[in-house]
């Protein structure tokens, strides 16, 4: 994840305030940016045919308009984003503020449970977004040129290849491009909105709240149903939030209040006036907003602002994942780092597979933006009702339980009300983001669990202070001239690494450390607090190294700052000494069996502590540890 930008204060930095802004427009608001391509339409066609009349038109319009403002504008922009975790936003960061700072893996419970839920709904929302937003765009070449309507599944497909192909690379050359364009898609969305609009200025009357309640309560079950799509307009609003960290509130603010909220109001309220005069253009309200000669250029500039959106929620998965390993919820994957510190952005091959596989199996499964609109919103829809459940928590703990409970309920109507319609589309796709949920949950659960019953079980066989430090009096080891860095998990004790290599050498190193690499429930560690050291036995030193969960371990830089007193860090003279633990599956009480084998697959896959750590490889030497499990 990029550093913060600092924020502007005062008249003078007002230009570094917009400049900011303009570049939270291409990471923050691509999702909810590109939703006027499909949302206004999808939640039209759904109503029989022929009754696309002005009541429904302004009805629909009117729900879109307060849902947006209340859930976006109100709920996110206003309220959520004072929930930040040192600068950070997210669900997790959310669950770790709604625990009161403690560490997620050790603290359990629901809010843990929920915030797991949380971040395992959105990696069904990372599949779905790129191929609705890519799809969504490329039809309109068959718009522009029906003859072409047979290559649009095609044209996605290379699309979403090329996007996810891309992500090797990093997208730190090009970020400072994404903003401008994003800047002008916003113009082009209000420009042709506001066009229409005076052509049928009587759509501006469904800011009017009781234009889309009578809807509702006139179509029953319909209404409920397009409900449903109705909240794709305001999908995208996570990312408003768990890009905190990436700009900062302001900016964040500055970029809806003064670009993204007019462009995106004006263009649907325009689809809406368009309709009114010509309403068979409901299929591709879209589109049909604009003139002949502009039809190619905006298909083109639809397909990049697509493009920009996925890459954000990619992007976002990424971070999501890293955040995820460093918290104990999943095993370590092989990452590639781009920001010079180590730091910001990050790729990971595993998930971008799995997110380009989904995400074209999608297009090719639903065929069509329409169709596809049925699977997307379920996901979403539950992560922001316990988006408000967790804010709620983390709000009580700073200001009292009255205030945040009564804010809570208001927002909680509004969210369940949408998660309760986005369950009618199960049976249309919507089974699929929660099949993928489902399934990210139980691993991150299986894994978080099997690391518990594995630390109990290696905690067992190790030795205390006292017993090492009796055993080196009773028979000294061979002591082998350089140091020894046993790499150790828990932070206390004697590391069984160290009693296995004794007992299969019969020698020990002249010099030896114990380091631990600690996660702390919060972004970032400062400098000051990193280290923490103290004697064991037999002039043994232990060193805890503490990082958050944002942040990219570096064990030898750590090493090689302590004191000279403590170490004197000579790289050729230093060896690591880790160990390679093997779960042997047994039927042991403490966890299914399936659940067992399931960690000790993930645990066989999991990236190697010599790239967490970033340790030389050469001077590695990894101990087999075997316990059953």
């Amino acid at each position: 994840m990029s550093k913060t930008l600092p924020p502007p204060t005062g008249s003078t930095h007002e230009s570094r305030g917009f400049t900011a802004a303009i570049a939270a427009l291409g990471v923050v608001f691509g999702d909810i940016g590109t939703s006027p391509l499909y949302a206004f339409r999808m939640c039209l066609s759904a109503l029989p045919g022929g009754s696309v009349d002005a009541g429904a038109i302004l009805g629909v319009l009117s729900l879109v308009f307060w849902s947006i403002t209340v859930v976006i504008t109100v709920k996110y922009l206003v309220y959520i984003l004072r929930a930040d975790l040192n600068g950070e936003g997210g669900v997790l960061a959310l669950m770790v503020l709604s625990l009161g700072g403690r560490t997620p893996t050790q603290v359990g419970g629901l809010w843990m449970a929920l915030g797991i839920g949380g971040a395992a709904l959105l990696y069904g929302d990372g599949m779905i977004t790129p191929a609705i937003s890519v799809l969504s765009a490329v039809e309109g070449i068959g718009i522009a040129t029906p003859a072409l309507q047979n290559a649009v599944i095609p044209m996605s497909l290379v699309v979403l290849v090329l996007i996810f192909a891309f992500q090797r690379h990093g997208t730190k050359s090009i970020g400072r491009f994404f903003g401008p364009i994003m800047l002008l898609w916003f113009f082009v969305l209000g420009g042709l909105g506001a066009y229409w609009i005076f052509q049928q200025p009587l759509v501006l009357g469904a800011v009017d709240p009781r234009l889309g309640l009578a809807f509702l309560s006139e179509n029953g079950e319909l209404g409920l149903m397009i409900l449903g799509f109705v909240f794709l307009v305001v999908t995208g609003g996570e990312a408003l939030y768990a890009d905190l960290g990436h700009f900062g509130v302001k900016p964040i603010r500055r970029g809806w209040f003064w670009i993204a909220m007019p462009g995106i109001l004006l263009n649907y309220f325009g689809q809406g006036a368009l309709i009114l005069e010509q309403p068979d253009t409901v299929a591709h309200s879209f589109y049909s907003m604009a003139p002949q000669w502009m039809l190619y250029p905006l298909v083109g500039l639809a397909t990049i602002a697509a493009v920009i959106a996925s890459q954000a929620v990619i992007s976002g998965a990424f971070s999501l994942t890293y955040q995820a390993i460093r918290l104990g919820f999943m095993p370590g994957l092989k990452v590639r780092h781009y920001a010079p510190d180590g730091e910001g952005q990050v790729y990971f091959p595993t998930v971008n597979g799995v997110l380009l596989i989904a995400s074209c199996l999608l297009v090719v499964l639903f065929r069509s933006s329409d169709e596809l609109a049925g699977a997307y919103g379920l996901a979403v829809s539950g992560t922001m009702v316990i988006t408000t459940v967790l804010a709620n928590v983390a709000f009580a703990r700073r200001h009292g339980w009255l205030g945040p409970t009564l804010l809570s309920i208001i927002f909680l109507a509004f969210d369940g009300t949408f998660l309760v319609a986005n369950l009618s589309k199960i049976e249309q796709g919507g089974w699929f983001p929660a099949l993928v949920a489902a399934l990210a949950y139980m691993m991150m659960n299986t894994w978080m669990s099997g690391r518990k019953h594995e630390a109990a079980r290696l905690n067992s066989m190790e030795q205390t202070p006292e017993q090492f430090e009796k055993a080196l009096n009773s028979s000294p080891p061979v002591r082998t001239p350089g140091t020894g860095v046993f790499l150790d998990s828990r932070g206390t004790g004697i590391p069984g690494t160290l009693s296995a290599y004794w007992a299969y050498t019969r020698s020990l190193p002249e010099k030896i450390l114990f380091a631990t690499v600690i996660t702390e429930p919060t972004p970032r560690v400062p400098l000051n607090r990193r280290v923490d050291t103290s004697w064991v036995a037999g002039g043994v030193v232990r060193v805890n190294i503490r990082y958050g969960f944002m942040q990219t371990p570096n064990v030898p830089a750590v090493l090689s700052q302590l004191p000279d007193e403590i170490m004197t860090y000579v790289a050729g003279e230093t060896t690591f000494l880790i160990g390679r633990r093997t779960p042997h599956v047994t039927a042991a009480k403490g966890m299914a069996l399936w659940r067992k084998r399931l960690y000790a697959f993930l645990d066989r896959n999991a990236d190697e502590p010599i790239r967490r750590y970033q340790l030389p490889a050469d001077r590695v030497l990894e101990i087999g540890l075997r316990y059953r499990l």
